[in-house]
C-alpha cells in the first residue's frame, strides 16, 4: 500500500502524454501475455516506445507496479455489484467476479498471497464485509467473517487458475476428470472410504458452481441466532 501512496504525490509534469494508467493497462497487458517474470522496466518502456526514466516517474520500482495492477483489476471488480441486489447476492457478484478474474490474470492471486494487506486486498475484504450487516451477521463476528470470506475467494480462485494453467495442453478437462475419479476410487476402501464415494461426482462439474458453494457455507452461518 505504501508505494501505491507514494506514487500518487508526485507532482505531474504538463505535456507528459504517458499517464500512470496508460503505464498500468500496459503492464497488464505483458502480465497477461508472459507472466510475471516478462515484466521489466525495460520491457515495459520497449512497449511503450519511450525510455525508463519517463515510467520511474510515474511507478517508483516493480512491486508498484504490480500493486498498481492488482489494484486496477479489482478494483473494477469490487465496484460491478448491482445496487439493487440482495447482500448476499452482492457479495457472490463480487465473488465470482474475482473467481473470473484471477482465472483471466493469474498473476493477481500470485501477488495477492505475496501482499495480503496491500490496497486491493483491503478493496476485497471491504467488499465483502460491507455486506454484512445488512446480511444479519453480529458486528463481533465481521472480522472473522469478512477475512474468512476474502481468503477463501482469493486462495479458491487462484488454485482454480494454477490448476488450469498446470494442465496438459494434449488432454481435455473432462478425460483429465475422469482419470483422477477412476484413480479416487482406486484408493484403499478402509482408509479413503468418503473420498471413493464422492469419486463420481468429480467428472463433469462446474468449477464455478463448486466455488459459490463455498461462499454460500461461509455465508450460511452468519445470521443473527
Amino acid at each position: 500500500m505504501g508505494g501505491v501512496s507514494a506514487a500518487v504525490g508526485r507532482p505531474s509534469r504538463r505535456s507528459d502524454a504517458l499517464s500512470r494508467e496508460r503505464i498500468i493497462a500496459t503492464a497488464v497487458a505483458i502480465l497477461d501475455a508472459d507472466g510475471e517474470s516478462a515484466l521489466t522496466f525495460r520491457s515495459l518502456a520497449a512497449a511503450l516506445a519511450t525510455g525508463p526514466g519517463a515510467i520511474y516517474w510515474h511507478v517508483a520500482n516493480k512491486d508498484e507496479l504490480l500493486a498498481a495492477a492488482t489494484d486496477a483489476i479489482v478494483a473494477g471488480v469490487t465496484a460491478a455489484a448491482p445496487a439493487d441486489a440482495s447482500p448476499h447476492d452482492q457479495i457472490r457478484t463480487v465473488a465470482l467476479g474475482l473467481f473470473d478474474a484471477i482465472d483471466a490474470h493469474p498473476w493477481i492471486g500470485s501477488h495477492l498471497a505475496r501482499e495480503p494487506w496491500q490496497l486491493a486486498s483491503m478493496r476485497i475484504v471491504e467488499a465483502m464485509g460491507s455486506r454484512l450487516t445488512d446480511l444479519g451477521a453480529p458486528a463481533a463476528q465481521h472480522f472473522n467473517v469478512a477475512t474468512a470470506l476474502a481468503s477463501y475467494v482469493c486462495g479458491a480462485a487462484a488454485q482454480n487458475a494454477a490448476n488450469a494453467r498446470s494442465a496438459s495442453p494434449d488432454v481435455d478437462r473432462d478425460t483429465a476428470l475422469a482419470t483422477a475419479a477412476r484413480r479416487w476410487t482406486e484408493l484403499d476402501e478402509a482408509e479413503f472410504p468418503f473420498v471413493r464415494r464422492i469419486a463420481a461426482q468429480l467428472p463433469g462439474h462446474d468449477d464455478r458452481e463448486q466455488f459459490l458453494a463455498g461462499v454460500d457455507l461461509i455465508l450460511a452461518g452468519t445470521a443473527r441466532p
